[in-house]
């Protein structure tokens, strides 16, 4: 496995290494082959120059390497979100405040990361600027095989490659129905979506104002909360409690259907696991997951920001993206009033069935991520593509409708693709979902 952050910022403060040498292996890893298609704008000229900047051992992030998606605004560049309908958009006055806040811990900007265009689907293909391979980062490439490409998962696809193949320490992306977990679950690495208001979306291209969450991909869980709390402008009470003092539940109604073998055996050795080693986990029913309003938020919303845009540029939009974009055309205003309240009604049954519990496990996606070349760009793949973006996106959707927060950790072992661990509750849980997943890669990682 590849240091994490803190391990890496320790290493600086004792003089084991230094910040342009990290920065070096972290380009080195950028502009090799596993990150083919990662960057659409690569800093690297810019990175150097901050990697030598004095002070930076002082500060949470000590100049290491952070990628930063396509829809994120940074001051003087463009802002496309992945697609080349905005190639003609004017450079941004300033930093969107999550690239700020970055900036002022002490990060160093890598490059921008590609992304699904406009952040509108789970599987990371994008027809533009090419689709990067997803990379296991706590095992690597599977021994003794070729491996045929397989999605990174999305939509902040090049975010979560960055991170797993050792080209940044944080990948800053977005997540709006699973667009960091995904990826997270994908490449083998961490993703934590936190609560959506804890971080401000301003300078962020839009998918849903309802449901964006802007947040990050890390190498462990305790990186994941030094980013959180960097992003958040606040401090994750922590915990040591061990794993057997929460109260624990795997829903077994929706999140369980469909899980391929990999994913099942997976699940399934990782609940073994933890329960040995104390913790007590029950099987709950959770029948409101079943209740779900059955029109989505991203269609409406998003819509409405690009309408003006379709009409400009709407032939230079991925087809799949722009067809679900244009169904928001179709809702009525009272049809959007009663999702709101609709929404809000379906909250309160889940906070009934769940306040018991600390927190919930389930698979982060039911499924292994599928090869490129069988969703790749193109209609004789569409039927495919949307299957399998339907599935990626099931289980992780279920928390931004929730409005809460969740991560995902890598609980496959050696030999198996990656599969993801999703620890999760409702809005403002997110110190205990940190704690809890705290324990739980400890006691995963002696697997």
């Amino acid at each position: 496995m590849l240091p994490d952050l803190l391990a890496t910022r320790d290493r600086l403060l004792h003089g084991a290494t230094t910040v342009p040498a990290e920065l070096a292996r972290c380009i080195e890893a950028a502009q090799a082959p596993a990150n083919t298609h990662s960057f659409v704008r690569p800093m690297f000229d810019s990175a150097r120059s901050t990697a030598v900047q004095p002070g930076l051992a002082d500060l949470p992030l000590a100049g290491l390497a952070v990628s930063v998606k396509d829809l994120f605004d940074i001051a003087g560049q463009a802002t496309p979100a992945g697609s080349t309908a905005l190639a003609d958009a004017p450079p941004a006055a300033e930093d969107s405040p999550a690239v700020a806040r970055l900036r002022a811990a002490g990060a160093t900007i890598i490059g921008r990361t590609n992304m699904v265009e406009f952040a509108f689907s789970g599987v990371g293909v994008n027809p533009h600027f090419g689709t990067p391979a997803a990379w296991d980062a706590r095992f690597g490439a599977l021994p003794g095989t070729q491996q045929a490409p397989r999605v990174p998962g999305g939509s902040s696809s090049g975010a979560g490659v960055s991170v797993a193949t050792g080209a940044a320490f944080i990948g800053l992306g977005s997540d709006t129905g699973g667009s960091i977990r995904i990826p997270a679950a994908l490449n083998g690495i961490v993703g934590f979506k936190n609560t959506a208001r804890l971080v401000p979306t301003t300078g962020a291209v839009p998918l849903s104002t309802t449901l964006d969450t802007a947040c990050a991909m890390t190498r462990s869980v305790r990186d994941a909360i030094v980013a959180h709390e960097i992003l958040g402008a606040r401090r994750v009470t922590r915990s040591p409690a061990p794993l057997s003092q929460y109260r624990l539940a795997v829903p077994s109604a929706v999140f369980l259907d469909g899980m391929d073998a990999t994913v099942a055996r997976a699940f399934e050795r990782t609940l073994a696991t933890l329960r040995q080693a104390g913790a007590i986990i029950d099987t709950i029913d959770l029948p409101a997951v079943r209740e779900q309003p059955a029109y989505g938020f991203a269609a409406p919303e998003s819509y409405a920001w690009h309408r003006d845009l379709l009409q400009r540029a709407g032939d230079r939009y991925d087809p799949r993206v722009r067809t679900r974009i244009e169904k928001g055309a179709t809702l009525m205003a009272w049809e959007y009033l009663d999702l709101l309240q609709a929404r809000q009604e379906w909250i309160a049954r889940m906070h009934t069935q769940m306040e018991r519990f600390d927190a919930l496990l389930s698979p982060t996606v039911p499924i292994v991520a599928p090869l490129i070349t069988d969703v790749a760009p193109g209609a004789e793949r569409d039927a495919e593509f949307f299957r399998v973006n339907n599935l990626l996106l099931r289980n992780t959707s279920v928390v931004n409708l929730l409005d809460g927060c969740a991560l995902s950790l890598p609980c496959h072992v050696q030999g198996e693709l990656p599969v993801g661990l999703m620890v999760w509750h409702e809005a403002l849980r997110d110190d205990t979902v940190l704690n809890v997943s705290l324990q739980i890669e400890k006691i995963l990682q002696k697997q």
